[in-house]
C-alpha cells in the first residue's frame, strides 16, 4: 500500500511510504499516501518509510492523508478472467440473436437504411447489451420520496434479463440512503428551506420563461449572487441553471485557440467536454501529481505552442476540489504555488467540496485555510450540499462581467426557477449562520464526524477504501464484475441503497461501491427505525458492515483490529449502530 501525506512532521519534512509505484495501466501512481500514525500527538514512522525534505511540507497547516491501494495481482487476474468469460458468452448470445434463436431487444438499423451512416455502432454497443444489461437493475431505480437520510423506492421486476421493467405496485419503505449527494441534509420537504421555497413559488411561480439578459432577471437572482459572493469571499459571482453546463459552456468562453489547458486525468466529463469545445490545446497530468503538473508547466513555458513556438496566450490549470470517483481532495496549496510560479490561471471545480469541506463549509479553499483570491475561477454546483439545482462561477468582478456577455449558458439559457433560487438562498444562510441558528454549523460538523468514523470503521474491518480521510465520498473496492450487481442487490434486500460503479466509469479492474455520507445520518433516525427493538437496534445499520465483510474480495495482510471504538458525545448513525 502506498501512502502519502503532505503531513509536516516537526522537522519540516514530508514522509513518503514506498515511494512511486507502477499504476494499474502502466503509468505511475500519482498520489503518495500514508497512514496517520499518531499517539498522543507524536508521529512514529515505520522502518520502510523514507524521509525526504520537500518544500511542499510548509504549504500545509494540517495533516493531508489519502489512501489508495494497487489492485492485487490475483484479484486483477480473476477480474480480467471474469470479463473474458462475459465477453465470450456475449459473442455467443449475439450469434444466437443473429440467427433468431434468441429474441433481440437491441436497437438495430433498418435493412432499407443499410447504406446510410449508421446511427447505432453495433460493436461499440457490445458492452452495453451483453454486460451492462445483466446488472442494469442496480441503476435508475425510481425514488418516490425525498432523497434524505432515508428514502422510498418503487419496486420493479424484469422478466427478460433487465431489458424491460414492470412496476409491482409495492413501495420499499425507509431505505437507508448512502448514494445521494445530500451532504448537509438540505434535500428535505420540511423545515425553513422547504417553507421558503413554497412561499416564493406562490409569489413568483415556478418558471421565469426568459433569459437573464431579457426579462428573466429577478430580484431573488440578484440577492442569491450577492450572497454567494459573500459566502465564497470573492468580488462577484453568477449562477447558472445546470451544473454540467456551467463547466461545458463557460470554459470555451475563457479559453480558445492558442491557449493551453492542463487537466487532471480524472476530471469530470463536464470539464473534459468544456476543454474540448474550447478548441484549446489540452494536456493531461497524472491525478494530483504535482511533479507531473510542474513538468507540463515547464515544457509549456520553454517550448511554447507547437510548430510556431510562440508563447501560449494563457495557460489554464483545471482541477476539482473532491474527485467524485476516487474520494480524493486536490492538493490545492501546491497547485496554487505552481500556478503563481509559472503565471498560469487556475480553474477550480468545487461541485462536491462546496459545503462539504472546511470548518465553515466553504469548500476546499476553506479546508486548507487559503485565500479565495488565489483561485482565478471558482466553480461549484448547488445540486449537492445545497439540495437544489444549478451551478455558479465566482471570482473577480471583471471576470463575471465578461462571462455575462460571452458565456453561452448565460446568454441563451433560461433563468433559474424561483423556488430553486430560494432553496439556495435559505440553505446558504443556514450554513453562514445568518438565519440566527447554528443549524448549518452543526450539520457541517456532523458531516465531518460521520465521514471520519465511517472511513475508520471500514478500514478496521480490512476493506480497501480510496480517498482522503475527510472526503464524504467513500469508494470501497469490489473489483470483480459479478460483485457489482450482487453487491447492489444484496444491499437493497437489507434496505440499504448504495451506488455501484464499474467500467467505463472506472478502470476495468477497479469496480467499486461508492458511499456518500450525509449529515442527515443521525442517531435519532436510527432509534426511530429500530423501534426500540434491541435486536434491530444492534443489527440494522451494522448489516451494512456485515454485508461488506462478506462481500470483500481481498483481505489486507494484517487482521482487522478488534479494538472497540468509543462513540463520541455527538453520536452519529454509525456510532449508534455498534
Amino acid at each position: 500500500m502506498t501512502e502519502s501525506p503532505a503531513t509536516k512532521p516537526a522537522n519540516g519534512e514530508v514522509c513518503v511510504k514506498n515511494g512511486l509505484k507502477p499504476e494499474r495501466i502502466g503509468f505511475v501512481k500519482s498520489l503518495y499516501r500514508s497512514h496517520e500514525r499518531q499517539h498522543k500527538h507524536h508521529w512514529h514512522p515505520d522502518e520502510d518509510e523514507i524521509h525526504a525534505a520537500s518544500y511542499h511540507g510548509s504549504l500545509y497547516s494540517r495533516p493531508f492523508i489519502e489512501s489508495f491501494e494497487e489492485t492485487p495481482l490475483l484479484v486483477a487476474v480473476l477480474t480480467y478472467m471474469g470479463y473474458g468469460i462475459l465477453t465470450i458468452f456475449g459473442y455467443l448470445r449475439d450469434f444466437l440473436r443473429h440467427w433468431k434463436i434468441e429474441r433481440c431487444h437491441i436497437a438495430r438499423e433498418k435493412e432499407e437504411q443499410k447504406d446510410f451512416v449508421p446511427l447505432y455502432q453495433d460493436f461499440e454497443n457490445f458492452y452495453t447489451r451483453n454486460l451492462y444489461m445483466r446488472i442494469r437493475d442496480n441503476w435508475n431505480r425510481p425514488i418516490c420520496s425525498v432523497p434524505g437520510a432515508k428514502m422510498n423506492l418503487m419496486e420493479r421486476a424484469s422478466h427478460d434479463y433487465n431489458w424491460t421493467f414492470e412496476y409491482t405496485g409495492r413501495v420499499v419503505q425507509d431505505v437507508i440512503n448512502l448514494g445521494s449527494y445530500n451532504y448537509l441534509g438540505f434535500a428535505e420537504n420540511t423545515g425553513p428551506c422547504a417553507d421558503s421555497a413554497a412561499e416564493v413559488t406562490m409569489k413568483y411561480g415556478v418558471g421565469v420563461a426568459s433569459t437573464r439578459q431579457e426579462i428573466g432577471n429577478l430580484d431573488r437572482h440578484e440577492e442569491m449572487e450577492k450572497l454567494l459572493a459573500k459566502f465564497l469571499g470573492v468580488e462577484s459571482a453568477m449562477a447558472f441553471g445546470m451544473g454540467f453546463a456551467t463547466n461545458s459552456m463557460n470554459i470555451p468562453a475563457l479559453a480558445g485557440k492558442g491557449c493551453l489547458i492542463l487537466s487532471d486525468e480524472i476530471n469530470h466529463a463536464s470539464l473534459v467536454l468544456g476543454a474540448r469545445l474550447s478548441g484549446s490545446t489540452i494536456r493531461v497530468f497524472k491525478h494530483n501529481n504535482m511533479q507531473s503538473l510542474e513538468k507540463l508547466l515547464k515544457e509549456a513555458i520553454v517550448h511554447g505552442q507547437p510548430r510556431t513556438h510562440r508563447p501560449w496566450k494563457k495557460i489554464l490549470i483545471v482541477v476539482e476540489g473532491i474527485y467524485s470517483m476516487e474520494g480524493s481532495i486536490v492538493r490545492l496549496p501546491e497547485v496554487i504555488a505552481l500556478k503563481k510560479r509559472y503565471r498560469a490561471y487556475l480553474y477550480l471545480d468545487e461541485a462536491h467540496s462546496i459545503g462539504a469541506l472546511g470548518p465553515r463549509g466553504r469548500g476546499v479553499v476553506d479546508y486548507f485555510g487559503l485565500d479565495p483570491c488565489d483561485v482565478d475561477i471558482m466553480m461549484g454546483t448547488f445540486t449537492k450540499s445545497f439540495g437544489a439545482a444549478g451551478g455558479y462561477i465566482a471570482g473577480k468582478k471583471e471576470l463575471i462581467e465578461y462571462l455575462r456577455s460571452h458565456s453561452h449558458s448565460a446568454v441563451y439559457a433560461t433563468s433559474m426557477s424561483p423556488p430553486v433560487v430560494e432553496q439556495i438562498i435559505t440553505s446558504m444562510k443556514c450554513i453562514m449562520g445568518e438565519d440566527g441558528t447554528t443549524i448549518g454549523c452543526d450539520r457541517v460538523r456532523q458531516l465531518a464526524e460521520n465521514t471520519v468514523y465511517f472511513r475508520k470503521r471500514l478500514r478496521e474491518m480490512g476493506f480497501i477504501i480510496y480517498g482522503n480521510n475527510d472526503s464524504p465520498v467513500v469508494p470501497m473496492m469490489l473489483y470483480m464484475p459479478a460483485k457489482i450487481g450482487a453487491f447492489g442487490r444484496e444491499m437493497l434486500k437489507r434496505n440499504i441503497g448504495v451506488v455501484v460503479v464499474g467500467f467505463p466509469a472506472t478502470p476495468i479492474i477497479e469496480s467499486r461501491a461508492r458511499f456518500c455520507i450525509s449529515a442527515a445520518h443521525t442517531k435519532d433516525m436510527l432509534d426511530r427505525q429500530a423501534d426500540g427493538s434491541p435486536h434491530i437496534r444492534a443489527g440494522f445499520c451494522s448489516r451494512l458492515f456485515s454485508l461488506l465483510k462478506g462481500a470483500k474480495c481481498h483481505q489486507r495482510g494484517r487482521r482487522p483490529s478488534s479494538a472497540q471504538v468509543l462513540p463520541s458525545q455527538n453520536t452519529s448513525v454509525f456510532d449508534a449502530a455498534f
